[in-house]
């Protein structure tokens, strides 16, 4: 039985990197609204509790019933979470009127708790709280301390209880893997089996008892997850899974054809479908982002069940859906981030049963899988896409004109990242999460051009650095390349003048406009 950490979300902005860092311990984990524990799942060994935007005091704050897992298991609650678990057992949170922000150094820390294990004095932690226990729980004792927070971190010895109000998932905590590592594995008996080779070797065995001799259709888009979840599917069934290619208008550049030829190599049996006409026709005039994603969303289900028709006895449709699709798409204080095309455009009368062979696997992981699965480097490297394509990086209403100035800019921008060599020899462009231009369809600028005034579109840039797409940096690309890419889209670009770079980070901006 696959073992399990239980990650309880109150609305951190950093939930989903505590997730990505118990992965990285090799140690499966899942991340569920803050009221959602599972009560009789055999397969947990620890729970951890979430920072949230709220106060303990605030009348809509998130609260979970602590007596179905405090006593069972060992628990770390953060930020939040230790404040809520000391609130909740007759300890003190106050509002002290001034925000605890930033880096600390832990002045006294507590090295024989099994939280502390190995932790240095004067360790730095990071601090994001507008409360601050002032006073524990009668049977707690505290383990950490700063110069300002007292109850930096406290234990219950009794109930195995732990709680922290700094975040040991973020950067700024210098020790926080420690800790995390420290609960997961020591405390929670982990015993790291969550890997690449252990994932396909349980998902090809999964996807054999789940779909049997079924036929299944998969939507290939020529990205990372659904050329790995391709290679997947086919090592478990072979020649009962069709692909198909979808060209909705809006991919980048002769995308269709250079998806088709990557894909020969992998015996993937593959068929292209052309239904731009439609994908046009249905979003002329919608200028709403979320409108487009389930526009395009629909359209793929009704492209696909279109084409079940012609495959004898086809009953699934597989998706490379991932866990930052689901998590974004997850309504846990009330708002979703964003639609996903794969998760919330998909219509309710679906002809088909979904298959998601991949919606545990941060994109990291993905590649991890597709090398262990040893597909070519090419597509392992290849930058994260979104599944609407340019149509959510398109700002504004969707026309063939607009896509084409977009394709156009879009290509050279690549293109120069592909073949800007650094100075120890890597390709820019695999250096860099992901990369992209987007077309400010809405605004125009005006220019000089031959001496005449031009009155045209601008381009906005965009490439950031990032480990799972949870959070991600702006890059800072080299001068020189972005002069030479800025110059050659102005002079060859019908339509562009003017470049732009987008220097904003996730969060709180997110790696897409729309």
């Amino acid at each position: 039985m696959q073992q399990k950490i239980i990650i309880l979300d109150f609305g951190s902005q950093t939930t989903q990197l505590i997730g990505r860092r118990v992965r990285e311990l090799d140690t499966f984990c899942e991340i569920l609204p803050y009221s959602k524990f599972p009560k009789d799942d055999p397969s947990v060994i620890g729970v951890i509790l979430s920072g949230s935007p709220y106060s303990v005091h605030d009348k809509e704050a998130f609260q979970c019933d602590l007596s179905e897992f405090v006593g069972k298991y060992p628990v770390l609650g953060i930020c939040y979470g230790a404040q809520f678990i000391s609130h909740a057992n007759g300890g003190k949170v106050e509002q002290t009127g001034t925000r605890e922000y930033g880096r600390a150094h832990l002045q006294q820390v507590d090295t024989t708790n099994p939280l502390f294990k190995g932790f240095d004095l004067d360790s730095q932690v990071w601090m994001s709280h507008g409360d601050t226990i002032t006073a524990i729980p009668s049977d707690c004792h505290v383990i950490a301390s700063t110069n300002d927070v007292k109850f930096a971190a406290y234990a219950n010895d009794k109930n195995t209880v732990w709680g922290v109000q700094f975040h040991p998932e973020v950067f700024h905590s210098t020790q926080g893997k420690q800790l995390l590592k420290n609960f997961v594995v020591d405390i929670c008996g982990s015993k790291q089996g969550w890997s690449p080779a252990s994932f396909v070797e349980s998902t090809v065995k999964e996807l054999k008892e789940q779909l049997g001799n079924d036929r299944v259709i998969l939507g290939l888009s020529g990205g990372v997850d659904s050329s790995v979840c391709a290679t997947l599917l086919n090592k478990a069934i072979g020649r009962n899974l069709t692909c198909i290619f979808v060209d909705h208008g809006m991919l980048r550049k002769n995308e269709f054809t250079k998806v088709m030829e990557a894909y020969q190599g992998l015996g993937l049996n593959v068929i292209g479908v052309d239904a731009s006409e439609k994908f046009f026709a249905d979003l002329k005039g919608v200028t709403d982002p979320e409108q487009k994603r389930k526009i395009i969303g629909r359209d793929f289900v009704e492209v696909f069940n279109a084409e079940a028709k012609k495959i004898t006895d086809a009953k699934w449709l597989a998706q490379g859906t991932i866990y930052p699709d689901r998590i974004e798409s997850l309504s846990i204080t009330g708002m979703v981030i964003k639609s996903h095309h794969n998760v919330g455009g998909l219509p309710k009368e679906m002809k088909l049963q979904l298959c998601e062979p991949l919606q545990w696997l941060f994109k990291d992981e993905v590649r991890r899988v597709g090398r262990q699965l040893e597909m070519p480097e090419r597509l392992i490297k290849r930058h994260p896409f979104p599944g609407p394509g340019l149509a959510v990086r398109i700002l504004g209403d969707i026309t063939r004109e607009k896509v084409r100035i977009l394709q156009e800019a879009d290509d050279i921008y690549i293109e120069h990242m592909h073949n800007y060599i650094c100075e120890d020899g890597e390709a820019l462009y695999d250096k860099i999460w992901q990369a992209g231009t987007v077309l400010l369809s809405s605004i125009r600028s005006v220019g000089v051009m031959g001496d005449e005034r031009t009155y045209e579109h601008p381009v906005a840039l965009r490439a950031v650095t990032s480990t799972d797409a949870m959070t991600a940096d702006w890059a800072h690309l080299p001068y020189d390349f972005m002069a030479k890419v800025s110059n050659e889209i102005i002079n060859k670009v019908k339509g562009v003048n003017r470049v732009c770079y987008d220097i904003s980070s996730k969060p709180p901006s997110t790696i897409e406009w729309e």
